[in-house]
């Protein structure tokens, strides 16, 4: 469901991960928008947005998500000038 709502925010949903081996319990929905101010904006548009009202009412009728947790990440490429060290380190190189 969120795969089709986030661009509709704005945002890009990058797809849901899924664990493969190790836990089994937890999975990541990644998706990204271009600034703090149109995430903040997403997230008051999906209040009354009846796709999004569609998506959580689905979720909480089938328990399908037992626990939320909200992360904030900062992508890093290469091409960001990181140091010499770190490049080594993640298995890039320059």
């Amino acid at each position: 469901m969120w795969l089709e709502l986030i661009p509709e925010f704005g945002g890009v949903h990058h797809g849901h991960f899924l664990p493969s081996e190790g836990h089994s319990n937890v999975a990541l929905g990644l998706f990204s928008f271009r600034s703090l101010a149109e995430y903040e904006s997403y997230r008051i548009k999906a209040k009354s947005h009846p796709g999004a009202l569609s998506a959580d009412q689905y979720k909480a009728e089938t328990g399908c998500v037992r626990s939320w947790d909200s992360r904030f990440f900062t992508p890093l490429f290469p091409s960001q000038n990181m140091p010499n060290w770190c490049l080594h380190t993640t298995g890039v190189s320059s």
